[in-house]
């Protein structure tokens, strides 16, 4: 029989926001898919909370690494010998191909150095008025809803998705952006859970029932992607450059080469999926954060309302809000996205002075990681103002994007969009908790915050 640590209830623990409950005996190879599809989360034992790393065999032999040095040396020293899983890939081939996000090696690196222009600090507070405007949209509909509990998690969804299709694939009146959003979402409910093939290692050949009923939805959506991109082709720039136009123009300096329709493609599906999907996740948890904390919300709110006044904000804005950038960054901490990565060794190594064959399932659990103790003064508080001095966290303690060569190109948008979107509706509203209603961390792909982010918002 396994154990596991109860969820905190309601009121248990005033003082602490919502955590996943860990495991505290082993899991067994059943036990763990069972746990694993319903939570990736719940596998991680509550030791890696305490323990720079942590090992066993579950059908492979696997080891979680919460030690900063060790975490350099596969995301950094020696990323070609630590690749993404083959578990990983299997879960988001389908979806993005040989993207950014999944490929390795070569095919990866020209694919980056193609690809990150359209990442300039430049490029990306040029995109800055679409995430103003999606601000300014969901501060309509959240007043309009009037004086009751709203989802804030649905809301802010809806908010950063309009950003990633406005500027992916602005004035493209034919591109259907709810078709794409339920492919998207249906494919990630459905299958992104682990199944016992990918838990034992079977190639991705061998079907997994979920992935094949989410590939009509699929289909449909890369063949309307690849209308889109094709029609922008044929039409060319106008106006300001938006992600597509940057992409299409993106060219590796070394070997000249350019991305195809089915690169693009794979690849803007990417950041639809990571760029809007991530960042609605932040701003939920973080507005669940300040209504959890109403004192660190007033300071918030009083420091958007002195930049901000009655308008929403801008590019311009970001670098006048360090607290409310604190509150992202602490919100980042206590519920990253990506709360478990994992890489498959190719070499013999050693990490922590254990070894690693080849073979071995290394994982990155970031919430363990961001969780230590041995790491991280408090780590369950909700304290934003651990970000305030300068390198106060160990680079390596702290992986929300990722790090090394592979860290997240991104990031710089997903930290912009969070602070413009969560200053704008701090300063405009109130939000208090509902009775009842506890989001519980629940990751499939995405840490998401099952039930919903239920908040009462009071007009200031």
């Amino acid at each position: 029989m396994t154990i596991q640590e109860p969820p905190p209830r309601p009121g248990d623990a005033p003082d602490l926001p919502v955590r996943v409950p860990l495991v505290t005996q082993p899991l067994g190879l059943l036990a763990s898919l069972r746990a694993a599809r319903a939570n990736i989360l719940s596998i991680i034992p509550r030791i890696a909370t305490t323990q720079p790393m942590v090992s066993g065999r579950t059908g492979v032999r696997w080891h979680m690494v919460m030690d900063p040095g060790a975490i350099r040396r596969m995301l950094l020293e020696k990323v070609d010998a630590y690749p993404k899983s083959m578990v990983t890939k299997n879960l988001l081939r389908p979806a993005i191909g040989e993207s950014l996000f999944v490929a390795e090696g070569a095919h990866w690196r020209w694919q980056r150095r193609a690809a990150a222009p359209a990442f300039s600090h430049r490029n990306v507070a040029a995109l800055a008025p679409c995430m103003t405007r999606a601000a300014e949209e969901a501060c309509a509909r959240i007043e309009a809803a009037g004086p009751r509990a709203v989802n804030m998690y649905d809301e802010m969804v809806r908010a950063t998705f309009d950003v990633i299709s406005d500027v992916t694939f602005s004035g493209d009146e034919g591109f259907d952006r709810a078709a794409v959003h339920r492919a998207v979402d249906g494919y990630v409910a459905e299958a992104g859970k682990v199944s016992l093939f990918d838990m034992l290692g079977f190639p991705d050949w061998v079907p997994r029932p979920g992935r094949v009923r989410s590939g009509r939805a699929l289909r449909e959506m890369k063949s309307v992607a690849d209308a889109s991109i094709e029609a922008r082709r044929k039409r060319g720039l106008e106006g300001v450059p938006d992600l597509l136009d940057l992409l299409l123009a993106g060219e590796d300096p070394e070997t000249r080469r350019r991305m195809n329709t089915g690169e693009l493609r794979d690849n803007l599906l990417t950041f639809i999926v990571a760029g809007h999907e991530t960042t609605a996740l932040t701003l939920s948890w973080a507005l669940y954060l300040c209504a959890f904390d109403p004192e660190v919300q007033e300071a918030a709110a009083a420091e958007a309302r002195e930049v901000l006044g009655d308008r929403a904000a801008g590019a311009e804005d970001v670098a006048a809000l360090p607290l409310v950038r604190r509150i992202v960054d602490e919100t980042l901490r206590l519920y990253p996205p990506a709360a478990l990565v994992s890489r498959t060794a190719l070499e013999a190594d050693a990490l922590c002075g254990r070894e690693i064959r080849p073979g071995d399932t290394v994982m990155i659990p970031i919430y363990a990681l961001h969780r230590n103790e041995l790491l991280w003064e408090a780590p369950d508080e909700f304290r934003p103002g651990r970000f305030a001095a300068a390198k106060a966290v160990d680079r390596y303690a702290y992986l929300p994007f990722g790090d090394g060569p592979r860290i997240c190109i991104g990031a710089s948008f997903a930290i912009q969009e969070a602070v413009i979107i969560l200053a704008t509706l701090l300063a405009r509203f109130r939000f208090r908790k509902v009775a009842g209603k506890v989001p519980a961390p629940v990751m499939i792909i995405t840490l998401r915050p099952e039930g919903g982010v239920w908040l009462e918002a009071e007009r200031r």
